[in-house]
């Protein structure tokens, strides 16, 4: 069977589900979309990496890299390789050097890994006909692309930024990193960097 290669296209909150994101994944070459219902926990470990925040202790997927790593295991490739009412189901394509495994796992851990290990990831054609979107004009139901550009999911801080000193902001940014407030990091983080540009 044919793989498809898949792109993160963006993660945003679910307007199905309470407490829950939509991972949207895109065709590489193409314009069906294929979104994906995924839980706090991981969508904040897929937008913590794609945002590059570096945690002040490891998450439980930056674990399995570091162990990884140390036992050189590479995982290769994700494959989302099938969907059952409406549940997704993907494995891990790994290699220690003595050959290729595949190892079950959930999408939203594989994709958590993915962006991890900078492997790619794909599905098959079946899935994208039948659980797949096609864009129209950009827009996927109210969100268009744009605005589903990674949000991770905490919510996002209300004071403004500008008028804090640059040491303010890095105290700032440690104590955020400390407690896990990884969107309000990312935010310090962006402001700190744009005054480097200034």
């Amino acid at each position: 069977m044919k793989k498809i290669k898949l792109d993160i296209i963006g993660l945003s909150y679910s307007q199905t589900q309470s407490g829950a994101y939509a991972l949207v994944l895109g065709e590489n070459s193409g314009n069906r979309r294929l979104p994906i219902i995924i839980g706090g926990f991981e969508a904040q470990a897929i937008a913590i990496e794609l945002e590059k925040i570096t945690p002040s202790r490891p998450l439980t997927h930056d674990l399995v890299k570091s162990f990884a790593d140390h036992f050189q295991i590479t995982i290769k490739e994700i494959i989302i390789y099938n969907l059952v009412e409406g549940i997704f189901f993907a494995k891990l394509i790994c290699d220690n050097g003595a050959g290729a495994v595949e190892i079950d796992a959930r999408t939203s851990d594989a994709i958590a890994l993915a962006v991890r290990f900078k492997c790619p990831v794909y599905t098959y054609e079946f899935i994208l006909s039948s659980a797949g979107i096609i864009l129209e004009e950009g827009a996927i139901g109210e969100k268009t692309i744009d605005e589903l550009a990674i949000e991770p999911p905490v919510e996002a801080a209300k004071d403004d930024l500008k008028l804090l000193s640059e040491s303010d902001l890095k105290n700032m940014l440690e104590s955020a990193l400390d407690n896990e407030d990884y969107e309000r990091a990312s935010k310090i983080r962006d402001e700190l960097s744009n005054r480097g540009k200034a």
